[in-house]
């Protein structure tokens, strides 16, 4: 799972997907190529965002629902949770912490 997690988040098209529906959840695949488009300018295909999110689903970044003929993508942040327990910080002591 942390193999998926962390291939999702290499690619700064994929983030900038997760910061739209970080922004805004349960958009359709339509939304998320509008917004990618006009609020970044990204000049990407609708097949190739379709994909993207197929990698942040796989990853558990994204859920989708179906509502009629209209497929919703939600952000799901429960992976990231993971890896933080994962690896909690180190607790620090007062005498350490710095100025």
């Amino acid at each position: 799972m942390a193999d998926d997690l962390f291939k999702a988040l290499a690619d700064p098209t994929r983030r900038t997907i997760l910061d739209e529906l970080a922004e805004k959840s349960g958009q359709t695949l339509f939304e998320i190529c509008s917004r990618l488009s006009m609020k970044h300018r990204l000049g990407i295909s609708r097949q190739a965002v379709s994909q993207h999110l197929a990698v942040l689903e796989t990853a558990g970044l994204v859920e989708t629902r179906r509502e009629g003929r209209y497929k919703f993508h939600d952000l799901n942040t429960a992976p990231l949770r993971h890896i933080t327990e994962r690896w909690p910080a180190p607790a620090t002591r007062p005498e350490e912490s710095t100025p």
